[in-house]
């Protein structure tokens, strides 16, 4: 309680508050208003309640799929192209190696590069999606279906992803936390009344009237659903903050005060990637449909492309004629998560350049010798603390998926509980928890050097 008294006392994070909220409406408003010339179908809804890539790409775009806004590409072009500039200036291009070197200056030139990648990329992304959802009848146009017209719906849809980014880069300027993970918590928090309503309605409004029985069962179910909700609530926030904590010391540092000694460590996340992996997993499982899109309607509607799909079960041919399912789709986009969550991992915190570091500022682990030792050491612990993270990531993002190849649902399949969207609105909700102490310290701060003037 008087940590609220405090934020509300403090008028610059009341500001920063206030002006997060307003670009939040602004999206809200544009997520609102259909892409002219094109007409949204009922079975849309359906899809985007199944767990698919298309649901993946509503989250990413703060809900603003399920109308086919001008919002609709969300951020997506953008994460996409940050994770590929990323991986091209590991050594991949010397140029962009070069300048991720250099600073400011070749972080903005980098930041630049980005931009232009997040261009192209957006509008190969947007016209995938148009020829995706019109082959399977979540759209339909209501303009001459000619070049022009496809022309016009993309670069709509790029106008759209452009204002979004903008938009996430005021928050992250004058607002509070990260702007595009903010946008993204944003539809994933919108989601949560409405999951919560509809099973209410299933499991107790339904059964008031079929007598005390079911209702009794409808209460328990729904009971079991919030204990689950909140079960996976407090995994995910367990998940996100455990560290692994290894102990550093600094040379010249004898006899440390408890405050050096709490800082005298390094802490290794054990969910170093955050959702990035699932991000990038998802849009590797779209591509195959978004190519096939290129070609011709008649690809895009192709059974194999169904093993790219992880919320299908891939039919194959069995003994006396029958046939068996297996989810293929599930099991890459789990095998991909777990790549990439090591790929990342090792791309945040690289052991030669961090013991390279350690020698330079005469720092070491006790026990271990400096150099490749030391890179050996944290290597080793990276990829046993990874290890476990990736398996946790790869769980938490198969939940809803699971659930929803189970039937536990039946055919209501929006009741899923998202793991993703957990770990998304808890990652967020720390990262502002952090930023307001940060604020709040820093307000303290001047109020006590300003009283010893």
């Amino acid at each position: 309680m008087k940590k609220f008294v405090s934020i509300f006392k403090n008028k610059d994070i009341v500001g920063r508050i206030f002006f997060t909220v307003m670009i939040l409406f602004v999206l809200r408003i544009g997520a609102a208003i259909t892409v002219p010339g094109v007409s949204v179908g009922s079975e849309l809804s359906d899809a985007l309640n199944s767990g698919n890539a298309i649901a993946m790409m509503d989250l990413l775009g703060g809900g603003a799929l399920s109308n086919f806004s001008v919002f609709a590409l969300g951020v997506s072009p953008y994460i996409t192209a940050q994770i590929i500039i990323q991986l091209l200036s590991k050594d991949v291009l010397p140029a962009l190696t070069e300048l991720s070197k250099q600073g400011q200056y070749g972080r903005k030139k980098i930041e630049m590069a980005t931009r232009y990648l997040t261009l192209l990329l957006g509008a190969v992304q947007a016209y995938g999606i148009i020829m995706t959802m019109q082959n399977n009848s979540y759209i339909s146009l209501t303009m001459e279906d000619n070049f022009w017209t496809y022309a016009y719906i993309v670069t709509v849809l790029l106008a759209g992803a452009m204002l979004t980014m903008w938009l996430g880069d005021q928050i992250t300027e004058k607002g509070l936390g990260n702007g595009i993970s903010v946008v993204i918590f944003a539809g994933c928090v919108r989601s949560l009344p409405v999951q919560l309503s509809t099973a209410w309605t299933k499991w107790i409004t339904a059964n008031v009237d079929h007598g005390s029985t079911e209702l009794i069962t409808g209460a328990f179910q729904f009971a079991l659903y919030i204990l689950a909700f909140i079960l996976i609530i407090a995994g995910v926030v367990f998940f996100e903050t455990s560290r692994r904590k290894i102990p550093v010391q600094h040379a010249g540092k004898s006899g440390p005060s408890a405050s050096m000694s709490k800082a005298s460590y390094l802490p290794i996340k054990v969910n170093s990637a955050g959702v990035i992996p699932v991000i990038f997993a998802s849009s590797i499982m779209m591509a195959p449909s978004v190519i096939a899109s290129f070609i011709s309607p008649e690809a895009s509607e192709a059974k194999w492309l169904t093993i790219f799909s992880y919320s299908e079960m891939y039919e194959m041919p069995w003994f006396n004629g029958e046939t068996w399912g297996m989810p293929w789709g599930l099991l890459i986009y789990l095998a991909l998560i777990i790549v990439f969550a090591f790929f990342y991992a090792q791309m945040q915190m690289d052991p030669e350049q961090l013991s390279e570091n350690f020698q330079r500022n005469g720092s070491f682990i006790p026990g271990i010798r400096p150099g490749k030792e030391t890179a050996r050491y944290v290597g080793k612990v990276l990829n046993r603390v990874t290890c476990i993270g990736a398996l946790a990531l790869a769980a938490i993002s198969a939940l809803p998926l699971v659930l929803v190849l189970s039937g536990v649902f039946g055919n209501d399949s929006s009741l899923a509980i998202g793991g993703t969207g957990m770990i998304i609105i808890v990652g967020v909700c720390i990262e502002l928890n952090n930023q307001i102490d940060g604020l709040l310290a820093g307000k303290s701060f001047e109020e006590v050097s300003g009283g010893m003037q």
